[in-house]
């Protein structure tokens, strides 16, 4: 399984260097010279994925810059603003911090609410520039999406195998028929 790691933000400059928002703590690793990434633009059945490699990546003004080999303009580092960047789960240790998590740890959760009555599964962690939200799929099969912060997402147990949800009022209402 693979973990998102960065995404393309916009493109910087004209020679094809593109903004990434970081969604690792080892950035210096993650994008260091020569690094192979798999690059995912799309979602669901309409996901391509293809292995790009970091020719450079530098700090600036705040924001990492990344150059991949083959993107060398502004359209083309344009064309690939919003493409996720993943690296094999397998190849990462796990967190050291208690309350962090890798994306595969939470794909097959059984959610629960506060009270322990069963929600549904999480089906996937949606990386959006806001933060991420845990897309669940209910029991009645219909689709939501709650975001992955404590106030909403107060305890994960991966080796129990559930995540207990306190969504707002009606949040959970929204997509039922």
């Amino acid at each position: 399984m693979e973990i998102v790691v960065g995404r393309v933000a916009k493109a910087h400059g004209v020679r094809g260097e593109l903004v990434v928002e970081v969604r690792t703590d080892s950035p210096e690793e993650r994008f260091a010279t020569g690094a192979r990434l798999i690059g995912r633009t799309g979602r669901g059945a309409n996901a391509a994925d293809r292995e790009v490699i970091v020719e450079a990546a530098r700090n600036h003004s705040g924001r990492l810059l990344v150059r991949l080999s083959g993107v060398d303009s502004r359209d083309a580092a344009d064309a690939l603003r919003g493409m996720l960047f993943l690296v094999d789960s397998a190849s990462l240790p796990a967190p050291e911090d208690p309350d962090e998590f890798h994306d595969h740890q939470l794909v097959g959760l059984r959610v629960l609410d506060t009270g322990g009555r069963p929600v549904g599964e999480v089906t996937e962690v949606v990386h959006t520039p806001a933060g991420e939200l845990l897309a669940i799929r209910r029991t009645g099969g219909a689709e939501a999406l709650v975001p992955l912060v404590t106030e909403m997402v107060p305890e994960i147990n991966i080796d129990a195998g559930t995540c207990v949800i306190d969504p707002p009022e009606g949040l959970l209402d929204l997509g039922e028929a």
